[in-house]
């Protein structure tokens, strides 16, 4: 080993023992990923600018962690590459980047006026700060092989992504598993998960919980609508507008057309 690699493998190790975070480029926006060694602690979807993304997950996450174990933020590694992420983190930024681009980039087809599928229109594209198309080494751990040519452009379900669940309450955290069943394109309503934890008086709840869910799009809580399918609140990006923008990528349809938006 090269003193430099070593020297580097000495430096992450002492990156308060493997935490981090970094900024990534996706279609919607930079988003911003934080994570121990073996699991995602956090998403969080674009704010006003790369910088107000990352201090909102990272206010939101020191609430959440209070074990002694956890060393202090400001002891974490700012990632700048792809070599300095656990394989947990590459496989949450590039599968969220696959999810971002669209069905129409996972079909290889381009939307006129934004750029197609090319990550070179991608906000924060070419910024220092932030990483840039990682959707190359995303590898499902356990996918099935498809049988269909739809199966094959079918967008990721980011089931294998593992997520730290420190400090979430055990209701959301069945909240969070029922969204995560919710395939891309396809939505339920927040009468629906309440139906299925135990009665509709606890809709209300399961709004709650996915307004504070920190896992999004990993935790699919833009695929959660309200009665009547009403887009309801939502508290990433600019709300219902991103919301609704994220289904539109995802092609959510039913009535026998490809969009509800387009």
């Amino acid at each position: 080993m090269s003193a430099a690699a070593a020297a580097f493998r000495v430096d992450l190790a002492d990156a308060s023992l493997g935490y981090g975070h970094a900024l990534f480029a996706t279609r919607i926006g930079v988003c911003a990923v934080a994570w121990q060694p073996q699991a995602v602690l956090a998403l969080q979807l674009p704010e006003v600018d790369g910088q107000s993304t990352r201090a909102r997950m990272l206010q939101e996450l020191a609430q959440r962690l209070t074990s002694a174990d956890v060393p202090p933020q400001a002891d974490w590694l700012q990632a700048h590459s792809a070599a300095q992420m656990p394989e947990c983190a590459l496989q949450a930024v590039a599968g969220v980047q696959q999810l971002m681009a669209g069905w129409r980039a996972a079909a290889g087809e381009a939307e006129e006026g934004e750029g197609g599928e090319s990550a070179l229109h991608w906000p924060g594209a070419g910024d220092a700060q932030v990483l840039g198309d990682l959707r190359a080494g995303y590898h499902p751990a356990a996918a099935p092989l498809p049988a269909t040519a739809a199966e094959r452009q079918a967008l990721p379900h980011l089931l294998e992504i593992a997520l730290d669940w420190q400090g979430v309450p055990e209701f959301a955290r069945n909240v969070y598993a029922l969204a995560r069943a919710i395939a891309p394109g396809q939505t339920r309503t927040y009468g629906d998960l309440a139906a299925d934890l135990g009665g509709p008086g606890l809709a209300r709840a399961v709004g709650q919980a996915l307004g504070a869910n920190p896992f999004a799009p990993v935790v699919p809580c833009h695929r959660v609508l309200a009665a009547g399918r009403e887009p309801g609140g939502f508290s990433g990006g600019q709300g219902a507008l991103t919301k609704l923008r994220m289904l539109e990528l995802e092609g959510a349809a039913w009535g026998g057309t490809r969009s509800l938006f387009e």
